[in-house]
């Protein structure tokens, strides 16, 4: 899935993971690697089925569902968006098959082509053994969740019975060679949540789930914001959104929502339990990642089958896996 596009990439590289113009990373906290090559080289030593079967037993771990890297999802790039969307099927798929007991795989498409992401999303799920479909929460080349250009792939999606996975992306590398003003790079740190939160909103405000009721959609980092401002949203779709074409009150379609616990503080996590509910959390971790928080279920006061629901049994429903 590396060095596929003479300006796209991804590449490996001394400065970080790096996709045209852009680079994903900073030097402050870590050594760099002398060379290109170092890096590239450290980066597919750290991939292999040992090394990733290694730190899963260190953090207990039985099975990854792996998904492509956001940063990567290639919306931007204009045909080799579908043509990577193929590669990184293939590979993930490879993958996996080599220790299906261990690995499966969100497949990948180009919403930025909603016609060809219907197609791919079909082939990776029917022939390559996909478990859904993993998304960036906005931006879609212009096109958003509630765009009526996408309902072809929600029904797809309903049609093969998998889920959504949405992961915000870097907005930044719309900017071309001007990304660094986009200081702090806000629009990963920041920006992944707010557009987490947008999907929610827009997947619902735009109809889709009145249109493919059965659709099932799991955000990461705790829904981005959406649990945690869900009363306002639930509230101000009712008054304050009159183009909004959902048939139903907002929280009538929180059934079809997941949310993991991949927020920071035990408290937060706490809250985003009381509020979705033990039956609609699954097991995100950010899983070798700019972070570790360790196992979210702990300081929950959960005990038995409602923390292995977290811990495996929603994913395993969800995602139809084999325990």
């Amino acid at each position: 899935m590396l060095n596929r596009h003479e300006f796209w990439g991804p590449f490996m590289k001394r400065q970080g993971l790096t996709v045209g113009h852009f680079s994903l990373g900073t030097n402050k906290h870590r050594k760099p690697a002398a060379t290109d090559a170092e890096a590239e080289a450290a980066l597919l030593s750290k991939m292999t089925h040992a090394s990733r079967r290694a730190l899963m037993a260190e953090r207990g771990v039985d099975k990854l569902v792996l998904s492509t890297p956001s940063h990567a999802f290639m919306y931007w790039a204009g045909d080799f968006g579908n043509e990577y969307a193929r590669t990184c099927n293939e590979e993930m798929s490879k993958y996996c098959a080599e220790d299906p007991e261990h690995f499966a795989f969100w497949g990948h498409a180009n919403l930025a082509d909603p016609k060809e992401a219907v197609k791919e999303i079909d082939r990776a799920v029917r022939q390559l053994g996909a478990k859904g479909l993993c998304v960036g929460g906005a931006n879609f080349n212009g096109l958003e969740a509630h765009s009526e250009e996408l309902f072809p792939l929600w029904e797809k999606l309903t049609e093969l019975d998998v889920p959504i996975m949405v992961h915000g992306y870097n907005q930044s590398i719309w900017l071309g060679d001007q990304h660094h003003k986009d200081k702090f790079e806000t629009s990963s740190i920041v920006g992944d949540c707010v557009d987490e939160t947008l999907f929610f909103w827009y997947l619902i405000c735009g109809g889709a789930l009145d249109a493919f009721p059965t659709l099932k959609t799991y955000i990461t980092h705790a829904g981005g914001m959406a649990v945690f401002q869900l009363g306002r949203l639930a509230e101000l779709n009712k008054g304050m959104a009159p183009d909004a074409r959902n048939k139903r009150p907002l929280m009538d379609y929180l059934p079809n929502f997941y949310f993991d616990l991949d927020v920071h503080s035990p408290a937060l996590r706490r809250g985003v339990l009381e509020v979705v509910g033990v039956d609609r959390l699954v097991h995100g971790t950010n899983f070798g990642g700019a972070y570790d928080n360790g196992d979210p279920t702990e300081g929950l006061g959960l005990e038995g089958a409602d923390r292995e629901k977290i811990r495996a049994g929603n994913a395993i429903e969800l995602l139809k896996l084999q325990p």
